[in-house]
């Protein structure tokens, strides 16, 4: 058997649109999702999250499942229209007595609350205003921190500031196959700086409000890139430079690359970046939270024969791959998930090792990792879908071989707790090792429930 270390922190995990429902209950003002999704023809067969799984009614019975599951901590993410409605102004007392109760409910339950602060829900007031592109968002978010720190900063373990910045400015603005839905590039990178920005800020006010012992965190689907030959160097620096270093660099470092500045040139000046900018994004972590699902294959396009653009990100008006117009993302062998993306466990643990070598000293946790099948109820009730149990399997035991090479990684959650609206695929691709009923709500475990279940028990994976 495959054995973690003993304080290895095991976990699941969900996002607030994603999974809550009430979209207009108790004070909660509109998100940019609430604005996407109710728009005709940008996800599929017209789905929302006006409903979701219903967690914001069914918390207790949520609470219980991951009591049973064994968990030692829950990510889950606050949504801040629901406690901020236009984000800006006083709380929405209802709104936060809801994660006031979560957070004393997995308290109670002996898991620790990881609370990630946004998750792509953006009030549409904001919005209307700049959104990410605009520099106010970034305090207005420093000031929505602070407020959640006062008010749950005595009980969360860990904040994790952003969920995957790179979807929320290249795939928000730049591709517009995600809320809000915008095409401009040069707009795409100013948003990028500004949730950069908005970061380090946010990191100085809940350090001035939680606890001493809360760990501070952010969470990036970092891309780990290869090249289909050694002639794709550069493709390969270049999509590493926008995916990654664009975040990495002032968040860990304190400055952007400067080929990320120069290969970019000829859409902006970088100009709202403004002195002292870098610095501020650049907060001491606890740990950096890491998503992965699968790597990314790119070579250097020959400019005459049909480009690829298999990215797994969708296809959108523009691409959200910024001065990469030379670059070719390539289709990689199977086998695949319901998504699209192909199954590559090595890119997750060599991920893992680069962190380590370049940023040593640096814990890591697994923050998302799953896959979404087209799971089938039997006859009997029970879903065995061993897919998902082998694609587990195969993960975490590349985190085991990361760890044994030197890595530090603390922690695991998987994705995601339960079936849940997945974005502009809206509920046709399932990625919970709970099923979740589209007409009932009920809540069914599936084998690799159990089967986790048993990991996290033992701290080992079964042979």
């Amino acid at each position: 058997m495959t054995t973690f270390p003993e304080n290895f922190l095991w976990g699941t995990a969900t996002a607030a649109y994603q999974v809550e429902g009430a979209w207009n209950e108790d004070g909660r003002g509109p998100s940019i999702w609430d604005t996407f999704s109710h728009t005709p023809g940008l996800v599929a067969n017209g789905d929302t999250g006006d409903l979701a799984c219903d967690h914001y009614h069914r918390v207790e019975e949520d609470l219980d499942t991951l009591a049973a599951l064994g968990v030692g901590a829950y990510r889950f993410s606050i949504s801040w229209p629901r406690v901020q409605p236009g984000g800006s102004g006083p709380v929405n007392r209802p709104g936060l007595d809801f994660y006031s109760r979560l957070v004393d409910g997995l308290l109670a339950r002996d898991i620790a609350p990881v609370a990630t602060l946004y998750h792509w829900d953006l009030p549409q007031e904001l919005e209307d205003a700049g959104g990410w592109p605009h520099r106010d968002t970034a305090t207005r978010f420093a000031e929505y921190a602070r407020l959640m720190g006062d008010a749950l900063g005595d009980r969360v373990h860990t904040w994790i500031t952003l969920n995957e910045p790179w979807c929320s400015a290249y795939l928000g603005y730049a591709s517009g196959v995600h809320a809000p839905a915008r095409t401009e590039p040069a707009a795409a990178l100013a948003a990028l700086h500004h949730l950069n920005l908005g970061h380090g800020l946010a990191v100085q006010a809940l350090r001035s409000t939680a606890a001493a012992s809360a760990q501070m965190s952010v969470t990036l689907n970092l891309h780990h890139v290869r090249g289909v030959s050694e002639r794709d160097a550069d493709a390969v620096r270049r999509a590493d430079a926008l995916s990654n270093r664009a975040f990495l660099g002032p968040m860990l470092e304190g400055a952007y690359p400067r080929d990320l500045i120069a290969d970019t040139a000829s859409v902006t000046d970088w100009s709202f970046v403004r002195d002292g900018d870098e610095a501020t994004a650049c907060r001491p972590l606890d740990v950096l939270g890491v998503n992965y699902y699968n790597p990314t294959l790119v070579r250097q396009w020959d400019g005459s024969s049909r480009r690829e653009t298999a990215d797994g990100h969708q296809d959108g008006a523009s691409s959200p791959w910024i001065a990469c117009e030379d670059v070719e993302f390539v289709r990689q062998p199977g086998p695949y998930t319901e998504m699209g993306w192909n199954i590559d466990e090595s890119g997750l643990s060599e991920l893992l090792l680069r962190l380590h070598r370049d940023h040593p000293g640096l814990p890591l946790m697994i923050t998302e990792n799953g896959a979404a099948f087209a799971d089938v109820v039997d006859a009997d009730g029970r879903i065995r879908d061993e897919r998902r149990i082998d694609y587990l399997r195969r993960h975490l035991t590349a985190v085991t071989e990361a760890i044994a090479a030197g890595a530090d990684v603390r922690g695991y959650f998987v994705w995601s707790l339960m079936d849940n609206f997945e974005w502009a695929h809206g509920y046709a691709k399932r990625f919970g090792i709970v099923r979740v009923d589209r007409d009932t709500m009920r809540r069914t475990w599936k084998d690799s429930a159990h089967w986790y279940r048993e990991v996290v028990a033992t701290g080992k994976l079964p042979s």
